[in-house]
């Protein structure tokens, strides 16, 4: 069966600008993981991406946040505009009096320390719409990894301590050294201070910023590295980490948007222009069934072929094997589509 996506383009902060533009034809029978198992994990999807779409992607999960709740996206790097856009996340966010959340990065650029990444995100407008709390600006706290190969503990942003819930807003799309950034990503090198980005970048080897680019003589940049691999599994057991602190998954909801489809991530202030159509919003509360529908409607997408060869170049769907392993979630999924 196929099906034609559909989905709106956003082009500004405060204004979503529906211009009919069609996604790809996408083979849903073709999709690898997909399966008809009732007790498989559940994948919801629209083509609708607006903020009516991203509410019924929420809504299906069934699961309320209740306490302080916790919005975990990224505010994108400056120069980057293919983050998610206020406009469509508001009011989701205000729904929960959330705050968003977020943590320095460990490479430079505009939001390596709070300062520079407070001017970002009131550049970016995510203070316009709720509280953003840099989670490691008063620094980190350990919190514990359960049958890791590579990490013991995980170094989080201290202020995770504050929140009751956390929902997980992710923008999909490729990643320089991960492959593809996700749900997996966003709750492990995302949720990690800039010293824990740097332990999982170099799976443990070193929490001081900056090291994973010149430990073993550079081995970490190469993508067919052992060291590179460690990296990635090192990923899955950060964000198995999270999962077990947020009551073993049960504080926490996912949801990632399919639009912007760049080689790129969000974290890259000059990111290659998507080449492929958007696809829609998909929620679900499990983070690996999640990433893998992701990814195997990229697979599935015949205009899929840039972020298919970033993703295998970077050995990036290893992160979900691994996942798979450390027991947070399944690859394979039920797809429920919330479109009439």
């Amino acid at each position: 069966m196929k099906f034609k996506f559909k989905s709106t383009s956003l082009f500004a902060a405060a204004l979503l600008t529906s211009l009919s533009a069609f996604a790809a034809d996408i083979d849903t029978a073709a999709l690898k993981h997909r399966v008809d198992d009732k007790d498989a994990p559940i994948v919801y999807m629209t083509t609708d991406i607006s903020p009516a779409g991203l509410m019924k992607a929420y809504e299906a999960l069934g699961r309320v946040p209740t306490g302080k709740v916790a919005v975990k996206l990224s505010t994108g790097e400056a120069g980057n505009n293919h983050y998610l856009q206020p406009s469509l996340i508001k009011e989701l966010v205000q729904k929960f009096n959330a705050d968003i959340v977020e943590c320095n990065t460990a490479y430079g650029g505009s939001r390596a320390s709070t300062a520079m990444h407070r001017q970002t995100i009131k550049d970016h407008g995510f203070d316009q719409i709720a509280k953003v709390n840099i989670m490691d600006e008063n620094g980190g706290m350990e919190i514990p990894v359960t049958g890791g190969k590579h990490l013991k503990s995980d170094l989080v942003g201290k202020n995770l301590a504050d929140y009751d819930f956390m929902m997980v807003l992710s923008h999909f799309k490729g990643h320089a050294m991960g492959g593809f950034g996700g749900a997996l990503k966003n709750i492990s090198i995302g949720v990690a201070s800039a010293n824990g980005k740097n332990r999982i970048h170099t799976a443990g080897m070193s929490d001081e910023v900056g090291t994973f680019a010149t430990i073993a003589n550079g081995a970490f940049m190469s993508n067919s590295s052992d060291e590179h691999n460690a990296f990635i599994e090192s990923m899955a057991e950060a964000a198995s980490a999270v999962s077990d602190y947020m009551g073993k998954g049960e504080k926490m909801l996912y949801i990632s948007v399919m639009n912007n489809l760049s080689v790129d991530c969000d974290c890259d202030g000059d990111p290659s222009k998507p080449d492929m159509h958007d696809i829609g919003i998909l929620s679900s509360l499990d983070p690996v069934a999640l990433d893998q529908a992701c990814v195997d409607l990229v697979y599935a997408a015949p205009d899929g072929a840039s972020l298919i060869k970033r993703m295998e170049s970077r050995n990036g769907p290893m992160i979900l094997n691994h996942a798979e392993e450390m027991g947070l979630g399944h690859k394979n999924y039920r797809l429920v589509s919330l479109d009439k």
